[in-house]
């Protein structure tokens, strides 16, 4: 990210670049810095946009290969096209040889760092992994935000806002903006502002579902699973979501006891680095025991649902007090 920001500020683009991994709010800062900084805004002659699989690269090179009109370069944005998980020789080979007067952007979610495709964008420019950020980044990202707009906030306050709406960035900017329309005659954001306006992310609700269970809070798990039934969440969903989170507590638990770090275990469950601490906490409330019997039994739960011998309201609310009893 560092380099690419240096590009940016120095003006001295790549021909190439390829913006890929789990963040979409920064994949789309860039995409869009980069596409301001290589063509004009309003400039629809020599911008391309491609989207999704299926793409005819014949059809990419081809115009690849003409002149722009009338400007420095001709600028071929391609997103979510699945060619870095799949073999691409022509656009590999063709991207070797590609003029200077043409670019491209990928933005892809995965990619296959062996693939050709990957090597070629690498030799001729830049692959930056853009993925989720640390709490510390979010949180210095977060106060920088509040004191743009001329807002105190104290780093508890920052944290407690995290742990509400989640560490997506395109939320948090989301809840964000709904926070500084609420405090617009204030000077300074509170915890009780946070609380009083910001959406408690469904992901952040399942965890604290979980935790009362762990706590044996029986009324307190319920609250949590009516709250997300009055916000629209079907029943399935939280099924899902609670067998999820039990899973990803054995896979921690599993994996903290054979020695793993924090970042080796967020990367393997696919979780954000710092959420691996809370996730061990809540892991250390269970056996693997208890934590398989649970698993399983959310199975047969979903399976009872499925073939209509319980509703579903039902079906999960019997699952949830069977186990915050």
């Amino acid at each position: 990210m560092k380099s690419l920001n240096e590009d940016l500020k120095t003006g001295q683009l790549n021909n190439v670049y390829l913006l890929y991994g789990e963040e979409a709010y920064l994949k789309k800062q860039y995409k869009d810095k980069l596409r301001n900084a290589m063509v004009s805004p309003d400039d629809n002659m020599n911008y391309a946009y491609y989207e999704g699989k299926g793409i005819n690269i014949n059809e990419v090179i081809d115009l690849a290969e003409t002149l722009p009109f009338f400007a420095e370069r001709r600028l071929i944005v391609l997103e979510d096209t699945g060619l870095f998980k799949s073999a691409s020789p022509e656009l590999a080979d063709y991207i070797k040889e590609m003029p200077n007067t043409t670019s491209m952007i990928f933005v892809e979610a995965e990619v296959d760092k062996r693939g050709k495709l990957y090597k070629a964008v690498q030799a001729k420019g830049r692959a930056v992994e853009l993925g989720r950020q640390d709490e510390n980044t979010l949180v210095r990202w977060v106060a920088s935000n509040v004191k743009q707009e001329q807002k105190m906030i104290s780093e508890s306050t920052v944290r407690f806002f995290l742990a509400k709406v989640g560490t997506d960035m395109e939320n948090i900017q989301k809840e964000l903006e709904k926070l500084f329309c609420y405090t617009l005659d204030k000077d300074s954001i509170t915890a009780e502002d946070v609380e009083e306006i910001c959406t408690t992310q469904i992901t952040n609700q399942i965890f604290d579902m979980v935790n009362a269970v762990a706590d044996k809070k029986q009324r307190k798990a319920l609250e949590h699973y009516y709250d997300l039934l009055a916000l629209k969440e079907p029943p399935m969903r939280i099924l899902f979501l609670l067998t999820r989170q039990f899973k990803q507590l054995l896979e921690v638990k599993t994996m903290d006891r054979q020695g793993y770090g924090r970042k080796e275990i967020a990367e393997k469950i696919g979780i954000n680095p710092f959420v691996v601490g809370k996730f061990q906490s809540q892991a250390k409330a269970f056996s693997g025991k208890e934590l398989r019997v649970i698993i399983e039994d959310s199975v047969e739960t979903e399976e009872a649902i499925k073939t209509g011998r319980l509703s579903d309201i039902l079906g999960v609310e019997l699952f949830i007090m069977k186990y915050s009893a």
